[in-house]
């Protein structure tokens, strides 16, 4: 590759998809009270999702298909442990990244959806786990692959879910106002720090749950059919 061509076209499309999917994504929370009103929890956390999960699977088949693109950084692929290092830490993001705080019900919008405060399971260890598991997913990624486009989509997914940190605790604040401001006393947002300074006290059994079971099979299936998305990822979309 020669000298100043390593910052191709993909690392500005793939930004640029990131800051819609994250107008998209956050614009959308922002305005669910208003929409509920409007047209029902259920519809809206359907209209919800025919914009996001779109949104996020184009997102995901991009990366995929430009993962290498750019300058290499570094390539620790052949040092010994690195593998396992990625693979233990990718399966720990996906336990953070995991809903698992919230009704699978309501999601799929069979119940009527809600805002829930919680305050048990991995809340207990950080009240955003889903940012914590995207920074350690990023982590695990971008060590492995070392290219500058996937050094520059971690940064963007990082700064997403550091805004959604601020962004839920404000729509949080305003929905509930002292009950959330007593439960944001009691947590943390970094990691077990709660749990250190003795806000929090980790109760193993809260974590005893079938939903867990699925977050287990979700990783055992993505590692057996990592090869083949990996093969199919050779095809460039766009």
């Amino acid at each position: 590759m020669e000298k100043g061509s390593w910052l191709t076209l993909s690392h500005g499309i793939m930004l640029g998809m990131l800051f819609g999917f994250a107008i998209a994504h956050s614009g959308l929370a922002a305005l669910r009270v208003w929409g509920e009103k409007k047209i029902g929890a259920r519809l809206y956390r359907v209209l919800f999702a025919l914009v996001s999960l779109p949104l996020a699977v184009i997102l995901i088949i991009y990366f995929i298909s430009h993962r290498y693109d750019g300058l290499m950084l570094w390539n620790v692929q052949n040092v010994a442990g690195v593998k396992e290092i990625v693979w233990g830490l990718s399966a720990i993001s996906f336990i953070f990244l995991y809903p698992a705080t919230f009704n699978l019900l309501e999601i799929a919008a069979i119940e009527k959806p809600q805002v829930h405060l919680y305050e048990t399971g991995i809340i207990r260890i950080s009240r955003h786990p889903q940012m914590v598991g995207q920074v350690i997913w990023c982590i695990a990624h971008t060590l492995w692959i070392g290219t500058t486009f996937t050094l520059v989509t971690s940064i963007g997914l990082i700064a997403h879910h550091l805004f959604a940190v601020w962004h839920g605790d404000h729509r949080l604040q305003q929905r509930y106002g002292d009950a959330f401001s007593k439960v944001k006393e009691r947590t943390s947002v970094i990691p077990f720090l709660a749990i250190l300074d003795g806000r929090q006290t980790l109760k193993w059994q809260e974590f005893v749950r079938p939903a867990y079971l699925g977050v287990l099979g979700f990783i055992l299936l993505l590692g057996w059919g990592h090869p083949w998305l990996m093969q199919a990822s050779y095809f460039k979309f766009w």
